[in-house]
């Protein structure tokens, strides 16, 4: 005889009810995310939808992506002018470590909460000086949180366990759980997440094509969706 766990509807559990987004890619005609004002009131819509009342606006920031805090404190404002909903909007930025991150530092950068900076690699291959980064980020006087990096295919567990031993943050994203980004990333995240490893979750929502499809069939077992519950507990501190 054999026995499966038992799986449940991410949405229909309720759990996203209330909560807040610590990193979404809304903000209009920045990044790779939403391209217009029009495209983020959709995207703002749907996520009141889904549950969501608070929502961090974090677009990318990168030496070949001319994001300055200027121009998106800007883009937020306009933003928030043309928003009519009751979503909770605050604005954070994402930064690649790449050879421009030293001089952000030391031009106040858009941070998530009091003191946390959203802080990524690229998908394939690390930075040079990894290591040396993200002291430098913790020297400005913030703490790193390290988005998605399930994603990270370069990645074993051992640097996981190195990075966390390091006193440095992690944050899921949570349609890696479903198979949004392929496989691989979704059994490091299935991992990861059983060893207690991650610290935050978001939804890294740049567009609702597949997404939104993803979402509604997503389905976890009691143990992941119990874990994940306190994790979006967790991202009302960040």
């Amino acid at each position: 005889m054999f026995f499966f766990k038992r799986r449940h509807n991410l949405l229909k559990s309720g759990i996203l009810q209330g909560k807040t987004d610590i990193h979404s890619h809304i903000l209009p005609g920045v990044d790779d995310g939403s391209p217009d004002v029009e495209t983020s009131l959709q995207l703002l819509d749907f996520m009141a939808e889904v549950g969501y009342t608070t929502v961090w606006l974090t677009p990318h920031v990168m030496y070949d992506l001319h994001n300055t805090a200027a121009k998106l404190q800007q883009r937020y404002d306009e933003l928030l002018s043309a928003y009519q909903g009751n979503i909770q909007l605050h604005l954070a930025s994402e930064y690649m470590m790449d050879q421009g991150l030293n001089e952000r530092l030391t031009t106040d950068p858009l941070r998530l909460g009091k003191e946390h900076l959203l802080v990524e690699t690229s998908y394939m291959n690390p930075p040079a000086g990894l290591a040396e980064i993200l002291i430098s980020v913790w020297n400005a006087g913030f703490h790193p949180l390290i988005p998605h990096p399930e994603r990270y295919m370069y990645m074993e567990l051992e640097d996981y366990q190195e990075l966390k031993s390091n006193g440095y943050e992690f944050q899921l994203n949570l349609l890696s759980l479903s198979g949004y980004y392929g496989s691989r990333p979704k059994l490091v995240a299935e991992d990861l997440l059983q060893r207690g490893m991650y610290d935050f979750v978001g939804s890294d929502l740049h567009h609702l094509h597949r997404y939104k499809y993803f979402l509604e069939h997503m389905k976890l077992t009691t143990k992941q969706l119990d874990a994940v519950e306190q994790l979006l507990e967790n991202n009302a501190y960040v």
